[in-house]
């Protein structure tokens, strides 16, 4: 333990980004420093980063001459296969002994249903809490709850992404009769999610509340526009730190909010990466730092953790490993989601799978396309194509990482018009990334990015129309090599997401005749392809990274 604390001491990216929470003069009540330790957007990164057994070693370190909370900011249970495979309930019970004081739900909380959620929040050993969620305008949970450390009492409030029914399954959210019960206070302005989380930060401050945190899934992409933090915070007042997740970013800020106050954000990353710190200092002063993990520094010393998670780990990734690392194919060529020739200016890979064409999206566009048995063309959404694989041997698990979802080949008949207000909905984001950008196959079709998107949304950010007249970005749309005709009809394979659920506001869809519903998993389909109908290959036909070029940016 005493390694750790040095490894720690080593590895701790200080940002030196903080504020202080109490007028000058007032004499604060803790004796020790609190330090509120948080995670976020993990996807069932269990042994990756520091791991959840690292967590545990850090917490339990810090907690010898400081005071300590844990906090998680949505999206845990979902991501790799220990979690598909168990439904999230292995991820719940290893969160359960790390020893977790609170969390929220992130959108992919939902991925197994919503009878299967409260399913899970049932087993968790520590209370989701939410400003916004709610059921037929009734709040599911409580906005905030209230920490005591050496009786000062600690706020949080939880709000989570209003984008969530469209970036999980919209269907969940729904009644029998496909009306949305469940809801995050989504409108246009933004104002009622800014009232939700104003009135709890109000209401846990006359309860005592000396320090007020935000725990937040908003992140900070132009989707996500009115509800990214900074929407929140400079709409609000009253909150000291914003701990927040989503967008799967690092960035540490401190910002004004609508009283000109300062507001510590931070955020840690994905698959624990990074441990999140947000300390308050027996003086009041308040800062956020990532305790960073760094493999060729900690791994020799990490490796030999033995506590009560690495035991709880241990047990969930043997459950799982031997099938996992079954061999079922071969690639003779890497396949891509990043740029493979460029990276962001500090060095990060960029991720195009989501706004342009990649060999692994014109693989899995192929797989539905082939395993569908009638389809003329297909989709597969560049937000549901998750990780690359590597040339060389394909596992089970290489499978399940690319599509961990769930979701299943479905098959509907569409008219042309569909099919073009589709490819509309599907580059309207451009040049910016976009979960619900399709990968085809059976087709090729043209985009010009300097066209303003004709694409109208509601307050849900579900595709509702373009209006007539309207310049649009997409052109020389080929199906089987002859121009699309608006008027025919086209045999569509996806998944059941898009289809038949509104899935990334897909809503042009809505009444198709359904030809195949549901058949097989997504990851199923991926797997029959390659072994079936490759052959156990992925040959030379995918070896451009930048695909075939079924889409191409003009103008």
């Amino acid at each position: 333990m005493k390694k750790l604390i040095a490894l720690l001491l080593t590895l701790v990216l200080v940002l030196s980004l903080g504020c202080t929470a109490f007028a000058e003069g007032e004499e604060p009540a803790l004796t020790k420093d609190l330090v509120i330790l948080y995670t976020s957007d993990v996807h069932c990164g269990i042994e990756q980063g520091w791991g959840y057994a690292g967590l545990y070693a850090v917490k339990e370190a810090l907690s010898k001459t400081k005071n300590v909370l844990l906090v998680d900011d949505g999206d845990a249970i979902q991501g790799e296969p220990v979690g598909t495979m168990t439904r999230g309930e292995a991820i719940i019970n290893i969160m359960n002994t790390v020893g977790y004081d609170v969390a929220i739900p992130g959108n992919h909380e939902f991925d197994y249903g919503m009878d299967r959620f409260f399913e899970l929040v049932e087993m968790a050993n520590f209370p989701y809490i939410s400003a916004n969620f709610s059921k037929e305008g009734t709040p599911v949970f409580d906005p905030y709850i209230i920490k005591e450390v050496e009786g000062v009492k600690i706020a949080f409030v939880g709000v989570t992404t209003p984008t969530t029914p469209r970036s999980s399954t919209p269907r969940y959210f729904m009644n029998e009769q496909g009306e949305f019960i469940y809801g995050f206070l989504q409108d246009e302005t933004g104002e009622a999610v800014y009232n939700a989380v104003q009135k709890a930060v109000d209401d846990a401050r006359a309860e005592g509340a000396k320090y007020v945190i935000v725990m937040g899934h908003l992140g900070d992409e132009t989707e996500c526009i009115p509800w990214t933090y900074a929407d929140v915070i400079s709409h609000t007042n009253g909150i000291d730190a914003f701990l927040d997740g989503h967008a799967h970013d690092t960035e540490q800020v401190v910002m004004k909010n609508k009283d000109g106050e300062d507001v510590v954000r931070s955020a840690c990353g994905t698959k624990l990466a990074n441990i999140g710190a947000l300390t308050i200092t027996t003086d009041g002063k308040i800062s956020s730092e990532l305790y960073s993990w760094n493999s060729s520094v900690a791994a020799p010393e990490l490796l030999g953790i033995d506590n009560v998670v690495s035991a709880a780990v241990s047990d969930a990734a043997d459950a799982l490993n031997e099938k996992l690392a079954q061999v079922v194919a071969h690639t003779a060529v890497d396949l891509v989601i990043y740029d493979p020739e460029a990276t962001t200016d500090d060095g990060k890979p960029i991720r195009i799978v989501r706004r342009t064409e990649t060999n692994l999206g014109d693989l899995c566009a192929d797989a539905y396309l082939d395993q569908s048995g009638e389809a003329d063309i297909a989709f597969v959404n560049g937000g549901g194509i998750r990780v690359p694989i590597a040339q060389g041997d394909i596992t089970m698990n290489d499978i399940l990482k690319v599509h961990p979802f769930g979701n299943s080949l479905t098959v509907i008949e569409v008219t042309g018009q569909q099919v073009l207000d589709a490819l509309e909905w599907s580059v309207h984001a451009e040049p910016g990334e976009f979960g619900g950008f399709n990968q085809v196959a059976g087709m090729t079709f043209e985009f010009d990015p300097n066209i303003p998107s004709p694409c109208t949304s509601d307050d849900n950010g579900f595709f509702t129309g373009i209006p007539e007249g309207a310049e649009r970005r997409v052109r020389n749309v080929l199906v089987a090599g002859q121009p699309i005709d608006p008027n025919a009809t086209y045999k569509l394979a996806s998944h059941d997401y898009q289809l038949l659920d509104n899935g990334d506001g897909y809503t042009m869809f809505d009444g198709a005749k359904v030809l195949q519903e549901s058949v097989k998993l997504d990851n199923q389909v991926l797997l029959d392809y390659i072994v079936d109908t490759l052959g156990g290959v992925v040959g030379e036909e995918y070896a451009d990274p930048y695909g075939q070029g079924r889409i191409v940016a003009v103008g």
